[in-house]
């Protein structure tokens, strides 16, 4: 990444911008999330706890007319923060990891990366961009899926501090990494063909300017 004048770009800016891109991305599309959530909670849940959303549309305004346009946002602070973990994990780590790899398999990058080191670097950010996220990709889940207690009509959880205590002193630390191997399986993928793609879009980008 090069300023105007072909400055490189140091890892705190690189920092900065994912984490501001990451946040607006998140307020843009939670009310999607919420839906996601819940339709895919629904399916598992016993038959008497379902909320039988017919689809993603019938989620979205089920949830607005029957709790709120704010419903269509909770868990919008772990989701932000779950953004922000998951673009500082995958896009600012990996130009180190590019710069590490390229070393690693003797790659001069004297045209740019070979197909290794990005193949190499890109698992490395999926790998980063998952185990930064997922702890709050899980209270974000947590708070976006519950459900008002039957008998006292109370929340299980009040808010983002109270979910991660409660999880902490369930579950232990690990609890916030259940799941991993699965969510790294998402999260490669993922980062692999975005991080693939930036750098064929940035490669054309240059030839043409050239």
């Amino acid at each position: 990444l090069l300023w105007f004048v072909c400055k490189p770009i140091n890892f705190l800016t690189k920092t900065l911008s994912g984490m501001a891109s990451g946040s607006i991305a998140v307020c843009i599309g939670t009310p999607f999330d919420i839906a996601l959530v819940r339709l895919q909670a629904d399916s598992m849940a016993p038959e008497k706890e379902r909320r039988n959303y017919k689809n993603v549309f019938d989620a979205l305004f089920r949830t607005t007319t029957e709790e709120g346009v704010g419903a269509l946002f909770k868990g919008l602070l772990p989701n932000i923060l779950r953004g922000m973990a998951m673009n500082v994990g995958m896009l600012a780590c990996y130009d180190q990891a590019k710069e590490v790899t390229a070393r690693v398999l003797n790659d001069p990058m004297t045209d740019g990366p070979s197909l290794p080191t990005k193949l190499g670097s890109a698992a490395i950010a999926g790998f980063t961009a998952a185990f930064f996220s997922l702890p709050f990709d899980l209270v974000k889940s947590r708070l976006m899926n519950q459900k008002p207690d039957v008998d006292t009509g109370k929340l299980p959880y009040r808010g983002v501090m109270d979910c991660a205590v409660k999880i902490a002193q369930r579950e232990g630390p690990l609890g916030f990494y259940g799941g991993f191997a699965a969510y790294y399986g998402r999260c490669a993928p993922h980062a692999m063909i975005i991080l693939l793609s930036i750098e064929s879009i940035t490669s054309f980008y240059r030839k043409m300017l050239s």
